[in-house]
Order: structure tokens, then C-alpha cells, then sequence
């Protein structure tokens, strides 16, 4: 039996209807809270972590940093051959950050931070 292939969809960051005011008001700060838990949950389990959280804004990360210790250490008992591999972990590494805030209307801004 052949299995399918699943497809990834990149998935909205705004939330569901529901989350808004039968009023079509401004949302609340309790409001805007439960919007940015639930784009907060959405990326956390799309493998981001968070680093920081207010009420109405969260700054996620997405990968680690090298730890350059523990590869100096490594690099001098193996004599730098380990350098070889330490370089390549350093160019190829990237740690993504964002910061993710729900403005007075209610609406999701992602902004990347270098």
C-alpha cells in the first residue's frame, strides 16, 4: 500500500473569526491577548520558540547558535581537524528572530529583527 505524500500548507497567521467581537469593534487588550496566543501557538508548533512575551507582543526564534567553546575545545584535542567542521557549522548556522505584535485593530504584524 502506497502512502501519500503530505503537502504542506503555509498556514494564515490571522486568527479565526471567532477571535474578533460579535461588534466588529476594536478588540479588546484581552482580546488581542488570545490573538497572539493562538499566532504564538501556530508558530511554536511549526518549530519556533519564544523568547520574550508582553501582552501584546512576543519575539520568537527559529534555530541555535553555535557554541563556540565547546568546538575550540574540540578543534585543539583533535589536533584542528574539528576547525574544519566548526567552520562550516559557523557559515551555514542561522538564527532567525521576529517579533510578532497585535496592533489596536486587532491585526498580526510579524516584523523579521536581524
Amino acid at each position: 500500500m502506497r502512502r501519500r505524500a503530505a503537502h504542506r500548507r503555509e498556514a494564515s497567521l490571522e486568527p479565526p473569526p471567532g477571535y474578533y467581537g460579535a461588534g466588529g469593534g476594536a478588540p479588546d487588550a484581552t482580546q488581542r491577548g488570545l490573538i497572539l496566543d493562538w499566532v504564538v501557538s501556530r508558530r511554536v508548533a511549526a518549530g519556533w520558540r519564544v523568547e520574550s512575551r508582553s501582552g501584546s507582543q512576543a519575539v520568537l526564534v527559529h534555530g541555535q547558535p553555535v557554541n563556540h567553546v565547546l568546538h575550540a575545545f574540540l578543534t585543539v584535542f583533535t589536533c584542528c581537524v574539528w576547525g574544519v567542521v566548526w567552520a562550516g557549522l559557523a557559515l551555514t548556522n542561522r538564527v532567525d528572530r521576529v517579533v510578532i505584535t497585535v496592533d489596536a485593530q486587532g491585526q498580526v504584524i510579524t516584523v523579521g529583527v536581524p
